[in-house]
């Protein structure tokens, strides 16, 4: 299985001023970088983290793995700056746009990771992050994400 990381460095270094969307970025990498450096203990081939920016020389593309999530939204199509993407043996993707699901999905595999390692390698997630994984955060509806998100 391959894991691709897609996140924005602007919300990551808090440059859009959202700080919730700060923090939730930066549980999503804390996450990723530790399932990126015990890849030896799980049945993960590659895990990637792409930084994307708004910079002129950046165009977005996907770095390991070719798939990109978008939406709709008021008939325009948004490509969301921060996703993660899946592949497993088969060839099958699995994109989830959404931080919440992305962060969900890399705490699962840092579960994976602790129960066969003798080290406890579980981030120091922030609030938002930690009400997330333990239910007490609400999926956001359509159309609400951009106003928690963006």
């Amino acid at each position: 299985m391959r894991i691709e990381l897609r996140v924005c460095r602007h919300c990551f270094e808090g440059e859009h001023e959202n700080e919730h969307k700060t923090k939730i970025t930066r549980d999503l990498v804390a996450c990723a970088e530790i399932v990126k450096e015990h890849t030896d203990v799980t049945d993960l081939d590659d895990v990637h983290i792409r930084w994307v920016t708004e910079d002129e020389d950046d165009d977005g593309r996907p770095a390991a793995l070719p798939a990109v999530a978008a939406t709709i939204n008021e008939e325009q199509i948004m490509v969301s700056d921060t996703q993660l993407i899946t592949m497993g043996e088969n060839g099958y993707m699995m994109i989830y746009p959404n931080p919440q699901d992305a962060l969900k999905v890399l705490s699962g595999n840092i579960d994976e990771i602790n129960k066969v390692t003798s080290e406890n390698v579980t981030p120091q997630l922030s609030p938002e992050g930690a009400e997330i994984l333990t239910g007490g955060a609400e999926r956001p509806e359509d159309g609400d994400e951009e106003d928690i998100y963006s």
